[in-house]
Order: C-alpha cells, then sequence, then structure tokens
C-alpha cells in the first residue's frame, strides 16, 4: 500500500515553472495541478469538512456560505474512551468531599481504664473509646476535605477537544454564525431563535472574547438553557451538557488556531512531563 502511494507521488508531473523575473516569483499552472491531484488522488488524504455560515440578527435561518472547517479539529477519528475520560476528570478535580470520622483520641469519654489490666481474667484495654468497642473511634475512616484533584495527560485532554467537535458536526449539533450582535435586549427574541431553529433544549454559544455583545448578553441572562462562553474556555463536559453549540466565525477561526498549534508543536516532549504542583 504504502509502495503504491509513494509510486503515485513520484509519477505526478511537475506543476511549477521557475523562471527569472525580477522578483524570482514561481508560475503555477493551475489547470496541470488540479489535473494532476484528481488524477492521483490518495483515499487517505481528509478533505476539510464545510459547514454553513448562518446569520444571527433575524429568527429565520439565513445561510451566508460555507466555511472550510479543518479535518484536524472537526473531523476527527471519535475516540468515546477519550472523551469518558475528560468528562470523569472535569467532575473529579472540583469535587471535594467532606466526609469525616472521628478516630479514638477525639471520641468523646474514655479516659479511664475500663478495668484493670490484671486479675479479672478479660482482656486488657485502655479505652472505652478504642475501635473495637460500641461507639469507638473509627480507624482507617475518611478524613475531610478529600480532594479528588488530579491532572489529566495533555494529549488526552486535546484529543478530548477534537472528538467532541468531531461529534457534534457529525451529529448536526454544531451551528456558526457570522456574529452575535442581535436587534434586541429582549429575551423572547432568543426564546424564539432557538424554537424556530431547532436548536434543542440548551444551547452554548462560544465567541472568540469574553467581553459579548451588550443586546444579547441581557437577552441570555434570565434564560437557565442558553449560556455563554468565551474560546478560551471552552471544554468537553460543557459541549456535551449542552444539546447544540453555536460558534462565532471568529472563535472558529482561533479556536483552530489554538488547536493546530498545539498539534503540531515541537515541544511536546516538555508537555508530556508529569503534571507538578508547586507549593
Amino acid at each position: 500500500m504504502l509502495k503504491n502511494i509513494i509510486n503515485s507521488i513520484i509519477k505526478i508531473p511537475s506543476t511549477r515553472l521557475f523562471v527569472t523575473a525580477p522578483s524570482s516569483s514561481i508560475v503555477t499552472q493551475s489547470s496541470s495541478l488540479s489535473n494532476a491531484l484528481e488524477k492521483y488522488k490518495s483515499p487517505l488524504v481528509t478533505e476539510p469538512r464545510e459547514v454553513w455560515l448562518e446569520n444571527f440578527d433575524t429568527e429565520e435561518t439565513q445561510r451566508l456560505g460555507l466555511m472550510a472547517l479543518h479535518p484536524e479539529v472537526f473531523a476527527d477519528t471519535p475516540r468515546i474512551d477519550i472523551v469518558q475520560r475528560n468528562v470523569h476528570w472535569q467532575r473529579m478535580y472540583r469535587f471535594v468531599s467532606f466526609a469525616h470520622t472521628k478516630t479514638r483520641a477525639e471520641k468523646r469519654g474514655g479516659g479511664r481504664k475500663p478495668w484493670p489490666q490484671k486479675g479479672l481474667g478479660r482482656a486488657r484495654h485502655g479505652s472505652i473509646r478504642s475501635p473495637i468497642f460500641r461507639n469507638g473511634g473509627r480507624c482507617h475512616g475518611p478524613r475531610s476535605p478529600t480532594v479528588h484533584f488530579y491532572m489529566l495527560p495533555f494529549w488526552t485532554r486535546l484529543r478530548g477537544l477534537t472528538s467532541t467537535l468531531s461529534i457534534k458536526l457529525a451529529q448536526d449539533d454544531l451551528h456558526v454564525v457570522n456574529d452575535l450582535e442581535i436587534p434586541t435586549e429582549d429575551s423572547q427574541y432568543i426564546k424564539n431563535l432557538v424554537e424556530k431553529r431547532n436548536w434543542g433544549p440548551s444551547v452554548l454559544i462560544v465567541d472568540d472574547n469574553d467581553i459579548m455583545p451588550q443586546n444579547i448578553s441581557i437577552a441570555t441572562d434570565s434564560i437557565n438553557y442558553v449560556n455563554l462562553m468565551p474560546v478560551y474556555g471552552l471544554n468537553v463536559y460543557s459541549m456535551l451538557k449542552h444539546d447544540t453549540v453555536v460558534f462565532t466565525k471568529a472563535a472558529v477561526e482561533r479556536l483552530q488556531e489554538k488547536i493546530l498549534f498545539h498539534l503540531n508543536r515541537i515541544d511536546a516532549n516538555r508537555l508530556e512531563k508529569k503534571f507538578k504542583l508547586n507549593q
């Protein structure tokens, strides 16, 4: 299979002509290039995904054009196991257990020896608050507060984002709008928009900045099932918690730029080291 691909690449005709122009420009034969790529197209090459760019200033949907999405971000292989690990990690790192039991030193009473050491034929004991006595202290019990924080590997977190974005796009639960400008501050406008566009019972709106337009901030403030989020706070748990995820065009471009940078960064060994908490 690999040998056939290499032979196909070698057979591709040259499509660039180098000319001695003052600016050292390169003339590309577009027709020859397109024909060669169509002829030697490999099934291993993933094509970019496309999504409709919608408006946000009217309740009815108006398609403004098609937007290309990078396949490494929005066409990744869905890994349900990685998504589950991300969800469990997000649930655990903010969970603190306050279950607390008292030891024999913390229980009330039991200061005197219950009976003499010798002479009665009974087992020797020093306190009735020993764990083997009723109403005694608990040995090896839970002690509060107990944190369940741990750090998920960097690549697992990154693949969790790409897998969730790919799943949302494949299920038609990912939409892109040009911006978040709406004509009114009335919350009924957002409710009608979500109902007419069939965006489901809950919507997550993501923008490239944490300062949202005034109208949409006021309109969504009293709606529990519509939430706003900046793109730098995007996470797997929030995307799965909401039925529909709506990105702005600027948010998609910034998200693709950041994820592609991390997928191709050269200092990966440093990120694979075990997380250390400096105190």
